[in-house]
């Protein structure tokens, strides 16, 4: 897929400059976060991706932790994520050494 090359726009309706280090590339894949020593654990979608972070889409963000492993289909590792912001049902994490 193509990245995503829009500038955000602010409640008011005020356009900003891109903030992120690194472009992001939109996704529909999906993942699963574990965390507690892997005896916890929830599924996901991942909506956008970067090397640094991702967007992933829960049906309900709050029970999710703040530090988990992240596994995405077809992938062979999994990667340390630590939540950066959240919504509803959204989180944006970034992608931290294990």
């Amino acid at each position: 897929m193509e990245p995503i090359t829009t500038k955000s726009i602010g409640l008011d309706g005020e356009v900003f400059e891109e903030r992120r280090r690194e472009m992001r590339r939109r996704a529909l894949k999906g993942a699963t976060l574990t965390f507690n020593g892997g005896y916890g654990a929830f599924e996901c979608v991942v909506r956008n991706i970067s090397e640094g972070g991702a967007r992933l889409t829960f049906g309900e963000s709050s029970a999710v932790p703040t530090r988990f492993d992240l596994a995405m289909s077809g992938d062979v590792r999994s990667r340390a994520a630590v939540v950066r912001w959240r919504s509803l049902t959204d989180v944006g994490v970034e992608f931290v050494p294990a």
